[in-house]
């Protein structure tokens, strides 16, 4: 932790500094049994095993004919035509030499066969198949047990639940799955300035856009987001809705984090006893990001300014929340793309600049997207990932390798 909380700290210490805090809370997230359907998007909070070999049986991959791979090593040959092994039927009797049985992808293998020979390298005539080309024993054949033995964990605790996981758990038999409860998170925008989303705002007013957009990026994390009404530029109605807010499990809050005379919420929160962990973040957009604890909840108190809200919600809280809801701590992921045009910073900040990514046929390209600042949700709507510019890349060249942050 910096001596000083309200000294501009790195990137990389702030997140450094996140993970350590959590850590050192040992939180136990609540636990919850749930059907399978609603699961996506949650953590495990269970191993997952197999609850028997996987594949069940030698299994074939391909559609063709089961032989015995020592009958067709010097091709070409003729093997007489045994049968029909559909995927969900089986063939009771064993495959004896010179013989072969026709077979669909996912069926199992007849005993006595070791191989399949693909149907495009074959020619049947009536109850005889001439088979064109060799195979090796076990060739296009998914041996039983080769992706998972019984009792073999096939899903970690922690593991978050997407696709691919909720068909493995319907695979292994997991109808209902025990999962860590979503956490709760309150989201509480401040500042005069702000007015409801339906209202038409006076034309030194704006709406309420942080909370809006904040609500999905808790909800895309795991999260249950509860907006608060917008709280006004006065210490005891923000010191009675931040109480309130700290009832969730992670209080989030939107401007009036700043040096100016009416940026109230770091004041209140120490007037309830918060302690603050860092103030400031060398970063651009995001610089006056805060994270706390009060009253055995973590806070962030994001900026006010759309991009910079956020930029310094995936940064931070986004971490900060999946460990909440029972997953690892997993900082934000950068990708790797060639640059568009040359740059030039000495701002000595990390700069997350909205940006698109286009497939080129050799390297990923990043193109800087036009925008006014981190006010510009027009910019960033335009942007489908951040372009990273680190503290000491001051000049960047076209074509250099820089990180970038997917949206």
């Amino acid at each position: 932790m910096p001596d000083n909380p309200s000294k501009t700290i790195s990137f990389e210490c702030a997140l450094a500094l996140v993970k350590k805090k959590l850590a050192d809370a040992n939180l136990q997230p609540r636990m919850e049994v749930v059907p399978l359907e609603a699961a996506g998007g949650r953590f495990l909070a269970e191993d997952v095993a197999a609850d028997r070999d996987y594949p069940p049986f030698h299994r074939s991959l391909r559609d063709g004919y089961a032989v015995r791979a020592a009958d067709v090593a010097m091709p070409p040959v003729e093997l007489r035509l045994r049968g029909e092994i559909r995927a969900g039927g089986h063939f009771a009797g064993n495959l004896e030499a010179g013989e072969c049985i026709s077979i669909m992808t996912g069926a199992p293998l007849p005993g006595g066969a070791d191989s399949v020979v693909m149907v495009e390298y074959t020619e049947p005539h009536g109850d005889k198949v001439r088979i064109q080309r060799s195979v090796q024993s076990g060739e296009h054949v998914g041996r039983q047990g080769s992706e998972a033995a019984a009792r073999a964990t096939v899903l970690p605790r922690r593991r978050r639940l997407g696709a691919a996981e909720l068909g493995l758990l319907a695979t292994v038999g997991k109808s209902r799955v025990q999962v860590f409860a979503r956490p709760t998170v309150a989201i509480i925008p401040t500042g005069d300035e702000l007015v409801p989303v339906e209202s038409q705002p006076e034309w030194f007013q704006i709406r309420n856009s942080n909370a809006i957009a904040l609500s999905a990026q808790v909800a895309a994390a795991g999260g249950i987001p509860h907006c608060f009404e917008i709280a006004p530029d006065r210490a005891a109605d923000l010191r009675s809705l931040i109480q309130e807010g700290l009832n969730a499990e992670l209080l989030l809050l939107t401007g009036g984090v700043s040096a100016g005379k009416y940026d109230l919420v770091e004041q209140v929160l120490s007037d309830l006893g918060a302690e603050f962990y860092f103030q400031s973040v060398a970063l651009r957009p995001g610089k006056p990001v805060v994270f706390g604890r009060a009253r055995g909840k973590f806070f962030f108190g994001l900026p006010g300014n759309p991009v910079s809200s956020y930029v310094t919600f995936a940064l931070f809280a986004r971490p900060a929340l999946e460990v909440l809801g029972g997953g690892e701590f997993a900082p934000p992921l950068f990708l790797r793309a060639r640059l568009a045009k040359p740059l030039e910073q000495k701002t000595g900040l990390t700069m997350f600049l909205p940006a698109r990514l286009e497939r080129s046929a050799v390297d990923p390209v990043v193109s800087r997207v036009t925008w006014q600042g981190s006010g510009d949700l027009v910019g960033i709507a335009a942007a489908d990932c951040f372009l990273v510019v680190h503290q000491e890349q001051t000049n960047l060249a076209a074509g250099d390798w820089v990180d970038v942050m997917v949206k």
